[in-house]
């Protein structure tokens, strides 16, 4: 029998001129991906200006009454906001996405359900919310559904958001505590996280579309130099020649030249600064390659700095000829 625990619902945003929408989730225990879930639909209603509960149970009456039910209640299916994966045969599996690196094979857990339908409502762009299911709701959906998607080199593994909002749950010794009183910060934190993402999806776009136009333009397509510290690291695949990349630092005015990267998921460079670089600053550094405004190379050959533009493309230059 449900508990008045179980079943306890909490407002999360009230416009008493509407009726209360209803978000339905499991109770007890919480995971990234009803937390996230529960993240888009609150960003969604939120900007509607619609009022709406979060419900925690697994009482098929109140499921059933539910307005968007996630992470429960045994059915997929979109047309009624029904975001569950849990059944038999899940609630299948992501499509080959050749402009994300063809990525398929994910099965999808409630955000990634979730994301699917809305994320285009809450963005306004097809691109941002292919970006966010890359970056956010791919690894978050993989735990879920027990996908690896790294491999344990040094009896370690990274730190995930996943594993930040487990840290979040009520431990043994934790009676004064809910998981539901914790579930409802969790959604916050999420909401933040969620909302930064797509303000950094949005401008990365617009830096992919500058970076390209430059590196189209230059001369010599193994340095480009930016007028902006644009990101770049998503559309280095498209930029085969690219191997040093000059940007301005705007906290503390100084030029930085970076190694292109093999990937993005490696340290590895397409190019590497001279080894007889690394670590050396100021007067060590200019001595060496000649540069008198040189300020410092890293000892893992991936940034070499100077104080002005022009000192900056004479490293990257110097670098080339090694």
């Amino acid at each position: 029998m449900e508990t008045e625990m179980e079943t306890k619902s909490k407002t999360i945003h009230s416009n008493t001129s509407v009726p209360m929408v209803k978000l339905v989730t499991h109770n007890g225990s919480f995971h990234a991906d009803d937390v996230f879930a529960a993240a888009t639909l609150s960003l969604m209603l939120e900007k509607k200006g619609e009022s709406f509960e979060i419900i925690r149970t697994r009482n098929h009456e109140i499921i059933k009454e539910g307005d968007y039910v996630f992470d429960v209640g045994g059915t997929y299916d979109a047309d009624a906001n029904r975001f569950d994966h849990h059944q038999i045969g899940g609630a299948g599996k992501r499509p080959v996405l050749p402009s994300l690196g063809g990525e398929n094979g994910i099965e999808y857990a409630s955000f990634g359900l979730v994301w699917k339908k809305f994320g285009k409502e809450l963005t306004g762009s097809d691109k941002i919310v292919e970006l966010i299911d890359k970056h956010i709701a791919i690894p978050i959906d993989a735990s879920d559904n027990g996908f690896d998607l790294v491999e344990s080199k040094y009896n370690a593994l990274p730190y995930s958001i996943q594993h930040f909002f487990e840290s979040m749950s009520p431990t043994w010794r934790e009676t004064n505590i809910t998981d539901d009183e914790i579930f409802l910060k969790c959604i916050e934190i999420a909401k933040i996280v969620l909302s930064r993402e797509i303000i950094q999806a949005r401008d990365s776009i617009l830096a992919e579309e500058k970076v390209i136009s430059i590196y189209q333009k230059a001369t010599d397509k193994r340095i480009i130099v930016l007028d902006e510290n644009y990101p770049y690291q998503d559309i280095l695949d498209n930029l085969k020649e690219l191997l040093f990349i000059i940007y301005p630092r705007t906290n503390d005015n100084l030029w930085g030249v970076k190694a292109a990267r093999k990937n993005k998921t490696t340290f590895k460079n397409r190019k590497d600064f001279p080894k007889s670089w690394a670590g050396l600053r100021d007067e060590e550094l200019q001595k060496v390659t000649g540069v008198s405004d040189a300020v410092f190379c890293h000892k893992a050959l991936f940034l070499a700095v100077a104080k002005s533009k022009e000192g900056a493309i004479k490293l990257a230059e110097l670098a080339l000829s090694v």
